[in-house]
């Protein structure tokens, strides 16, 4: 019986001598003597599935031998073991349906290996590549991954607003939603004219949002786009990213790294087990070690040190950073790498950061310089998660927004959390097109997001 499938199920050895139906996209086409073998893929997996066509085809001359890259196929045949090596079966077609055309002097995918900074300028096509490919397969597995982490672990789905009122990192780098025009943009006061009455923009996170639903669920998180108005045009940096933000009622900054550390594990292990083929080619082509790098990540324990520790480390290793290492400035991307691969030889977790470099919203230490803030570091990416138990004293919190220069007023209601009820609680966020680059091996993360949206470029 003749039925439609996907070419990785083709390839996991169907019966032998079945007649069955696949679609795809022409990879080459390759004739041998009498006849022509087209390399078919639909997408479902790095391999592509063997099409053998004979003369005996009714559109052998007028179609078959003119196929070019990039032309779809319905085919039909009959299931057979192959005798070439590296794929257990081919499909010796009765059946060979033009859908789609492509035309080889304009197509710009081509049986050669195209750098990346050449596939970036052709987004909407690059999914079609063997590496960007294999890249949205595993962006697809993790995000699974991430759903069925967290609903084994007793959380619940909560939908955070893409467009908000509020600015959870305070760093004033949303982008604006308004209905105005430039004219209107001019007057005083403008945005109380504007659809929400009131400045809105673009989420850069939904942390403030999920708060909300775990001091009445308990244990939830957010996955979706945020956004940040930053001009960076760094490897580690997008304008539009996906984010995952689990916020724990009844939980300190202790189990905030436990829950974290547990996560990056199981991710990783989920990639390691559903996603071999396309973990290998990254390994050969892209990182070399790859696939031993994320079987270290996911077995060993993560190396904990405080910001101090940290900073120590650094000043000890005597390094010539381009950035200077002091106690009460950030870590830079090259101190986070040097961390993980000199000092550690691990993923990091680094505790306790100053206050003054961190957002209003993290817990204040007893010392009254530091806040029970952590952010975990991986090699080759740095910063990877990033978390702290939540300022749950009314007070405090009320003094530190003040300080930051945040309306209270606007913000009544964060603060009516800690009215109302207030527990000790916790969360971080896992920036997810980084996890993709970490797992990928990939070096820039515009090939990592399937339309990245980076300073001056908004392809698709």
């Amino acid at each position: 019986m003749t039925e439609m499938m996907r070419i990785v199920d083709i390839l996991r050895q169907q019966p032998l001598g079945e007649t069955i139906e696949a679609k795809g996209w022409l990879r080459t086409r390759r004739d041998s003597g009498s006849l022509s073998f087209l390399d078919l893929t639909d997408g479902s997996c790095l391999a592509g599935l063997q099409i053998v066509a004979e003369p005996s085809l009714g559109n052998y001359l007028t179609e078959v031998k003119r196929l070019s890259t990039g032309c779809s196929l319905r085919v039909r045949g009959r299931l057979v073991a192959s005798p070439a090596k590296g794929q257990p079966v081919e499909l010796r077609a009765d059946l060979v349906e033009v859908l789609g055309l492509a035309d080889p002097e304009t197509y710009p995918l081509q049986k050669k290996r195209h750098s990346l900074e050449f596939l970036r300028s052709i987004a909407h096509l690059r999914s079609r590549t063997n590496a960007l490919g294999a890249v949205a397969r595993i962006r697809s597995a993790l995000s699974f991954a991430i759903h069925r982490f967290f609903r084994e672990q007793g959380f619940i789905l909560v939908q955070t607003p893409i467009i908000t009122t509020s600015d959870c990192e305070g760093a004033g780098e949303m982008f604006t939603v308004t209905t105005l025009n430039p004219v209107q943009m001019n007057k005083h006061n403008p945005f109380a004219d504007d659809f929400f009455g009131q400045r809105a923009g673009l989420t850069v996170s939904g942390q403030l949002q999920a708060e909300v639903f775990a001091l009445s669920h308990g244990r939830v998180y957010t996955f979706g786009p945020t956004f940040r108005a930053e001009n960076s045009n760094t490897t580690r940096h997008l304008a539009e990213f996906w984010m995952l933000e689990p916020e724990m009622a009844f939980c300190d900054l202790a189990g905030d790294m436990e829950m974290a550390e547990a996560m990056i594990k199981a991710l990783i292990a989920a990639v390691l087990a559903e996603c071999a083929e396309d973990l290998a080619l990254f390994d050969q082509h892209v990182a070399k070690g790859l696939i031993d790098k994320l079987t270290k990540v996911r077995d060993c324990r993560f190396v904990h040190l405080t910001y101090t520790e940290a900073v120590a480390e650094l000043q000890r290793g005597r390094r010539d950073f381009s950035y200077p290492v002091r106690w009460g400035v950030d870590l830079q991307a090259e101190h986070e790498r040097y961390l993980c691969k000199e000092v550690a030889g691990a993923p990091v977790i680094v505790t306790n950061y100053p206050e003054a470099i961190k957002p209003f919203y993290m817990r204040l230490d007893d010392d009254g310089r530091t806040v029970a803030a952590m952010d975990i570091l991986v090699e080759g990416i740095g910063e990877l998660v990033g978390g702290s138990q939540r300022e749950e004293r009314y007070e405090v919190l009320a003094r530190r927004m003040t300080a930051a220069g945040l309306d209270l007023e606007q913000y009544g209601w964060y603060l009516d959390l800690r009215r109302f009820g207030s527990v000790p609680h916790a969360g971080f966020g896992l920036g997810f097109d980084r996890l993709v680059q970490f797992v990928t091996g990939m070096s820039n993360i515009r090939d990592v997001s399937p339309f990245p949206r980076t300073p001056g470029s908004a392809p698709c």
